[in-house]
């Protein structure tokens, strides 16, 4: 699944495939801490893919820079690169509707740093709140969502006399049981305790993986990962997958990185998993002693893990193989054991091993680990996986770490929000039902259909006339873009949870009640045909995605919203905001990734050898461009990990603008409005929702482990290769905001 922003929340519940050409950017990193964190229990983010994917969601970044030097824009020139003259500032900031002028900073120049222009108002009047890592226009949009879900949750929890078995009763129940300190405070450590006597019970290796099965079950990150996945190459049916795993950092280059930021954070990793074992009741020696077991184990799993690029691979990534066969290349792990440990159907033939020199390595680890320092890993995990649904002070240094350590976020969310939260999480579409009812009028659904289908009309023109792509691909291409599926809103068919049993006992106990439903519906699934009707967000969900074996686009009710989507905006804000994002999700059928899947949603190359290079050629001129954008010093982003959404925000752009165009063709040319024309409202609308304030550690965190650039070259980097953007404000050809013609990136 590839999104429009970085691993999130809901990452945990995305299928393996979608998980895996997403860079499994969920993974062992709960990308999006900012939503994973500091909302929910990290365990419920699937390890080593990814949000995210999280999710949900989203990136962040360091203050943008200031003008290079350039006129500014207040001032009027004639050229020279600084552009044509600023619009008179109105004193009525919202005449214009979808754009607000204040988050204009004139000061600088658009052709010198358009983001600065276009945001930075918005940057200086947006400070991060204390409890984020970051905070930007998706967060202020999933804020107001979670309000309506508050309220929706507050009405449901106190209505005790709902009908059991409910949807209304188990969201109530659910959200009820999380809020209830009180409860979790007087439950404290007894819930895991049946789970830590199974773990120390653990005689031998069949034990081990009997174990490891269980907690996988109950949604801990034991070692690797294991569900159900969408066959690459027959998308009709649905097969087994495992997937590298295990680990309690972000991402393996945490555990070999030799930088000093890194080996700081192994330290103090090492420190709170020692801080947590004191927690639990281990004394101090111990507790330290049992933290570096952990480390050693993780710190090997690492070392074999696949790079976080090269996961977004799917060639690299998928290794169907038989029982027998996956028998031999882990001696020591038996998966017919494993599989009926887990609950896998029967008929279980053969299995998707994702990486694996990961499941080699970790085989190597269970033949020499001594059982009793397993015994400590998968009760570290166990802790870890359960930590935010535990006591304060379990909670507060698990937030410690995770939190301030990693995100530099200060203050921990307040409970109600890490509740929203969760319930959004675990019963996503039993509570989406109330929230489309209250918050999602049946015309939003119709004009964004609208709006999509103009989008795909505007990429099949630019397909019939692409100069480098030769007319056996472009039928192939064209062919693909025309069975798109569309899902707008909500799912047709809402998620059964009859299984899920929701009580008002400890909150610990629902948490893993819902990833032991979820890892049970998942695994139901192999041996069946794909189910074309499920959705992998939750309808609340500020985000958007591609997925590339159902070839469909999905856009949730959450982000059909302003400054997205504003119901009383003129086109060209629209077309720069939500056709922006719809535009990307469409063209991530045809990136790096996407363009190795046909329209049934199968890998085949159906492309010429010829146009495979041209096409290649062109991604390789954006790997290069983000490679070169600085972070921080010693700190760049990675092209070749960003190529992907990099090309999606590019062609998403791009063919938005051509949309517009269309839309206008044969109408009285519209007047300016605020003082900006059409075309320019249209690039002011691109760059608002890429408005974002980061704190340096969360920037650092995103450069590292997300697949999605920082949002100020999301917003500035495609703009650079667009001549429309140049035109639009006058921008000289040496103006920093135009890129050399040869250096310029075109793909569509």
């Amino acid at each position: 699944m590839l999104s429009i922003l970085g691993g999130t929340a809901s990452d945990s519940m995305m299928r393996p495939a979608a998980r895996r050409l997403r860079e499994r950017i969920s993974g062992s990193h709960f990308l999006l801490l900012a939503a994973a964190v500091l909302v929910l229990p990290l365990a419920t983010t699937a390890q080593s893919l990814s949000l995210s994917r999280i999710t949900t969601l989203m990136s962040s970044e360091a203050t943008p820079g200031g003008s290079t030097g350039c006129a500014t824009f207040s001032v009027a020139e004639s050229n020279g690169g600084a552009g044509q003259s600023a619009p008179a500032a109105k004193t009525d900031a919202s005449a214009g509707d979808g754009f607000d002028l204040t988050n204009l900073n004139r000061s600088v120049s658009p052709c010198d740093n358009f983001y600065q222009f276009a945001v930075g108002g918005w940057l200086k009047n947006n400070p991060i709140p204390s409890d984020r890592p970051a905070w930007g226009t998706f967060n202020k949009l999933q804020d107001h969502n979670q309000d309506v879900l508050h309220a929706i949750l507050e009405e449901a929890a106190k209505d005790t006399k709902a009908q059991p078995g409910s949807n209304w009763q188990k969201i109530g129940d659910y959200y009820a049981s999380c809020m209830d300190e009180s409860q979790i405070a007087s439950a404290g450590l007894k819930p895991l305790d049946p789970e830590l006597e199974r773990i120390a019970a653990i005689k031998d290796t069949e034990g081990l993986q009997a174990e490891i099965a269980r907690l996988q079950k109950m949604g801990v990150n034991a070692a690797f990962f294991f569900s159900s996945e969408q066959d690459l190459k027959d998308s009709s049916k649905e097969i087994a997958a495992a997937g590298q795993g295990g680990l309690g950092l972000p991402d393996r280059q945490y555990y070999v990185d030799d930088d000093a930021r890194s080996k700081q954070i192994r330290a103090e990793y090492v420190q709170h998993v020692t801080n947590m074992f004191k927690l639990v009741g281990e004394d101090p020696a111990e507790a330290a002693k049992n933290a570096n077991v952990v480390m050693e184990i993780e710190t090997a799993l690492a070392k074999v893990s696949t790079k976080r690029e090269d996961l977004r691979d799917p060639d690299r990534n998928y290794h169907p193989m038989s029982v027998a066969e996956l028998d031999q290349v882990t001696p020591h792990f038996s998966w017919s054991r494993y599989f009926r440990e887990a609950g896998a159907p029967e008929s279980v033939s053969m299995e998707d091993m994702g990486q694996p020199e990961f499941f080699k390595g970790l085989d190597a680890q269970i033949a020499s680990v001594p059982i009793d320092n397993w015994k400590i890993y998968l009760r570290w995990h166990l802790i870890h996986a359960a930590a935010p649904a535990l006591t304060d002070p379990i909670v507060e240094e698990n937030f410690n770490f995770y939190g301030r350590t990693l995100t530099g976020a200060p203050k921990m969310l307040p409970r109600w929000r890490r509740c929203v939260g969760s319930t959004d999480r675990s019963l996503g579409e039993a509570l989406g039902q109330y929230y489309v009812k209250r918050a999602f009028p049946p015309e939003a659904k119709a004009r964004a259909l609208t709006m999509v289908h103009n989008l795909i009309g505007a990429l099949h023109d630019d397909l019939e006339t692409l100069e480098w792509m030769s007319p056996p691909t472009r039928q192939k291409a064209i062919e693909k873009l025309g069975m798109i599926q569309l899902k707008i809103g909500y799912p047709d068919k809402w998620r059964d949870y009859s299984a899920y049993k929701v009580t008002r006992g400890p909150y610990v106990e629902n948490l893993f009640a819902g990833a032991q439903f979820e890892f049970a519906r998942q695994l139901n699934k192999i041996g069946k045909p794909v189910d074309r009707t499920e959705w992998q967000m939750t309808p609340p969900t500020v985000n958007a995605y591609y997925d590339p074996s159902m070839n469909e686009i999905v856009f949730p009710a959450g982000i059909l919203q302003p400054p997205f989507f504003d119901f009383h905006a003129d086109d060209a804000i629209n077309y720069g905001g939500m056709g922006a994002v719809i535009g990307h999700e469409i063209t991530h059928g045809f990136d790096d990734q996407g363009a190795k899947f046909d329209g049934h949603g199968n890998r085949v190359n159906w492309w010429t050898p010829n146009d495979l290079k041209n096409f290649e050629a062109r991604g390789e001129c954006i790997v290069k461009q983000f490679d070169a954008e600085e972070v921080e010093p010693g700190l760049h982003e990675n092209g070749k990990l960003v190529e992907g959404e990099s090309i999606a925000d590019l062609g998403g752009m791009t063919i938005s603008y051509a949309a517009l165009q269309k839309a206008l063709k044969g109408k009285p040319a519209p007047g300016k409005i605020d003082g900006f024309t059409p075309d320019q409202r249209f690039f002011l609308g691109w760059a608002q929702v890429w408005a974002t304030n980061y704190r340096p550690e969360y920037a650092r965190l995103i450069a590292k482990t997300n697949e999605h650039p920082l949002d100020k070259f999301r917003a500035n980097a495609p703009l650079s290769n667009t001549p429309a953007f140049a035109h639009a404000f006058s921008c000289s050809e040496n103006s920093p905001m135009v890129r050399p013609e040869g250096e310029r990136c075109r793909i569509w």
